[in-house]
């Protein structure tokens, strides 16, 4: 049976206020997410994934909702990035998700899995599972979740919404839960998600004759979880060092 998703990044390039005191666009990041949640999603077996967003103009979403309806999508993935306040910096951070104000079971027990991937994955603030009465929620005919992935109006959440390393880890957190939710098979052949919640890089690998690799195990805006993190790697039998972007 084909499973059938629908990532929708919030807002579009040109959706007035919603970008960061210092200019980075929302949709920036959210269409970043949903390209890697797309990427990783073609390794799994029986998948199809949709975008209710485009590139090329702001999409309503009203024809977010109607898409996602008339494709009969299974689930309904909406990605943003918060803010708060009046449009300067504050220390409003965290992670949320949310579902409609009726609790739809699949809906609320995915929503729980992504709080709590993401959580894990990042060290961000844990601020639960929420329910609203957004449009994406209320007028899609499928079970439905909008995740905000952190604060475009904290200082620091704002350093890792702009990394590509945050942007990837978010993807999986999400990925995983879809995964875990709805018992996706992955492909054969395919490399398995790292079992470790990503946080501080390691140390570079030995050189070859093509240059050196290093691999990036994850992002921590919290310097505190990045160490512990790094010393459980120490103590597994890892060199590991904190970076910083």
């Amino acid at each position: 049976m084909m499973m059938k998703i629908m990532l929708d990044a919030g807002h579009g390039y040109n959706t007035p206020g919603k970008r960061s005191p210092d200019g980075m666009r929302e949709y920036e990041f959210n269409r970043a997410v949903a390209n890697y949640a797309r990427d990783l999603l073609a390794n799994y077996n029986n998948v199809t994934v949709y975008f209710s967003h485009s590139d090329q103009q702001d999409v309503s979403l009203k024809a977010r909702t109607d898409k996602a309806n008339s494709l009969n999508v299974d689930i309904f993935v909406s990605i943003h990035a918060n803010a708060f306040g009046s449009g300067g910096w504050n220390s409003a951070g965290g992670i949320e998700t949310y579902v409609y104000p009726s609790r739809p079971p699949v809906a609320y027990q995915l929503a729980q899995k992504i709080q709590r991937n993401l959580v894990v994955a990042t060290g961000l603030q844990n601020r639960g599972v929420k329910t609203a009465d957004f449009h994406v929620l209320r007028e899609t005919r499928m079970d439905a979740v909008l995740v905000e992935c952190g604060f475009m109006t904290n200082r620091e959440e704002i350093k890792l919404l702009r990394s590509e390393t945050y942007r990837r880890t978010i993807a999986e957190g999400i990925v995983k839960s879809l995964a875990e939710q709805f018992r996706l098979q992955r492909k054969a052949n395919t490399p398995a998600p790292s079992s470790a919640p990503p946080a501080a890089k390691s140390a570079p690998a030995p050189a070859s004759r093509d240059g050196i690799y290093k691999v990036q195990v994850g992002a921590f805006v919290n310097e505190q979880n990045a160490r512990e993190l790094a010393e459980r790697l120490k103590k597994a039998g890892f060199e590991a060092y904190i970076n910083t972007e």
